[in-house]
């Protein structure tokens, strides 16, 4: 199902949660709503699941209006970050749940029950009660039991979040297992970047209940459209050095020296030589550049940090500091200066008075 979000808007007194939201989310499709905590994606999940009636705005559901469509009429389906299984059922009883609620007959009840629970792949654990299964079959449970009805949305609220780390990563594999075996269209919250980036189609990542970017995740990464997004994506998080344009609109000079660097691409012509501008570099666009003759930005190693196979560097330039992710082949002691050379269409120039990315 085709979900389609235009101009929603949700205001609790005077406080705006959500701020004039416009989306398209294809049919099939695996949609993360990601941000900080307060940015408004589970208030925007909880209007999709229509515990919530926008302010404004209008939220189609394929090609019907669904704004004031109370939850049970939506066809979807929904797994809450606590799960919230019925302790005193078995596994197979809470998956026939929502089916005994909408008096489905107890045979086919029983048969769409056991069809789901060997999907998620738990049809060995149909006897048991809640307490006695792990924090991963919990989930499944939840998973088998929004899935028994047929819907056609899926909504997950948070579902990792109580999970440890090494389960986490194998239960996200498995709903993006799931999500395609089904083939439904889904939306799921979570603040965890590498989780958003590992399963979906699209994310959307939001900030002060506005929309910042929506695009594959790896494009959100490689082409951040504003410095918010740049920022919150990647770990360690992007370099940014305060910088001034060259009148040549691709010359920039380097904080606290008169040393320059020439851009890949034009500056859009907009901007001028007094506007303040931040360069943008991921650490493991960074290569170190043993020809001194060649363009890089030279700096001082203030500590070398062996993270797995690679070295993370940490620099100065200046007053200002930096990390570079580097080939532990290339020895680099504390105290050194080496010169730092950024990879070939890897920077990125924002405008600090909108946060805009100046090169993508």
């Amino acid at each position: 199902m085709k979900i389609q979000l235009r101009d929603i808007t949700m205001r609790f007194d005077n406080v705006t949660a959500v701020d004039r939201l416009n989306v398209t989310i294809e049919e099939g499709t695996l949609v993360s709503l990601l941000g900080p905590s307060g940015c408004g994606k589970s208030t925007t999940l909880f209007m999709l699941a229509g515990l919530y009636q926008p302010t404004e705005g209008e939220l189609y559901f394929g090609e019907r209006l669904v704004n004031k469509v109370e939850p049970e009429n939506r066809e979807i389906g929904m797994v809450f970050q606590n799960y919230a299984l019925y302790p005193h059922l078995t596994v197979l009883k809470n998956i026939m749940f929502p089916l005994k609620m909408a008096k489905v007959p107890k045979k086919e009840a029983e048969e769409r029950a056991r069809e789901m629970a060997a999907l998620v792949q738990i049809d060995h654990l149909l006897d048991r009660k809640p307490s006695q299964l792990s924090g991963g079959q919990q989930q499944r449970v939840a998973i088998a039991r929004a899935l028994v009805k047929k819907p056609k949305l899926l909504l997950l609220d948070e579902p990792l979040s109580n999970l440890d780390a090494r389960l986490r990563l194998e239960m996200r594999e498995e709903i993006r297992r799931i999500q395609q075996e089904v083939g439904i269209t889904t939306i799921f919250v979570t603040h965890d970047q590498e989780e958003a980036m590992s399963i979906s189609d699209k994310v959307l990542l939001m900030k002060d209940g506005k929309g910042q970017q929506f695009s594959p995740p790896q494009d959100m990464y490689d082409y951040p459209e504003n410095q918010f997004v740049a920022q919150f994506m990647g770990n360690p998080p992007i370099n940014l050095l305060s910088v001034k344009l060259g009148n040549d609109l691709q010359t920039i000079v380097l904080p606290d020296t008169e040393d320059t660097y020439q851009l890949d691409s034009l500056v859009k012509s907009y901007v001028d030589s007094n506007s303040k501008l931040e360069l943008g570099v991921r650490p493991e666009d960074f290569y170190i550049e043993s020809d001194l003759a060649k363009a890089g930005i030279t700096v001082e190693v203030m500590m070398v940090e062996r993270i797995g196979r690679d070295n993370l560097l940490y620099a100065r330039l200046g007053q200002t500091n930096l990390r570079a992710i580097v080939s532990p082949d290339v020895k680099v002691n504390q105290g050194e200066r080496v010169k730092l050379a950024i990879r070939p269409g890897r920077t990125h120039l924002f405008d600090r008075s909108n946060g805009q990315n100046l090169l993508h």
